[in-house]
């Protein structure tokens, strides 16, 4: 008799342990309504983390190529770094400003820089356009792009 009641009070604290070893499971309800979408337009602005620094060589008539470093920093301001490889006293020009985005929200306009100062935004990289504001086909296409570091 004395046997039977051992082993009923482990299987009781066994159960006992079992029950609250599981983990309760809490649920919350998500809402989801239409107007957290409304108005909703993926682009660069919204979509992409845009703001950082990019750098890469861009294509020059006269010389080995621009080194080109460009900061976007918080309320559209860049600093933008340009030196003229092969060139004697080169030396590097620094300026900076504000960015303004177009109406599609994919490519932004130093605004104090003389054109061609637009460039098309894409996932961790710019693309410098030409004077018209459209991207630059071809042989050389690939080498007016800015990598983000």
């Amino acid at each position: 008799m004395r046997l039977n009641a051992v082993i009923m009070v482990i299987l009781a604290a066994f159960g006992g342990m079992m029950v609250a070893c599981q983990t309760k499971q809490q649920t919350e309800e998500i809402v989801v309504s239409d107007e957290m979408f409304e108005g909703d337009e993926h682009n660069a602005v919204t979509s992409l983390d845009f703001m950082g620094t990019y750098e890469g060589v861009l294509p020059c008539a006269d010389c080995e190529g621009i080194q080109t470093v460009i900061e976007l920093g918080v309320g559209n301001s860049y600093v933008k770094k340009v030196t003229y490889l092969g060139k004697e006293n080169s030396e590097v020009i620094e300026t900076q400003g504000t960015f303004s985005w177009n109406d599609e929200g994919n490519t932004i306009t130093l605004d104090s820089e003389p054109a061609p100062n637009q460039y098309f935004v894409g996932e961790n990289v710019l693309f410098h356009l030409d004077m018209d504001g459209n991207r630059i086909t071809g042989d050389l296409a690939d080498k007016y792009r800015l990598n983000k570091k």
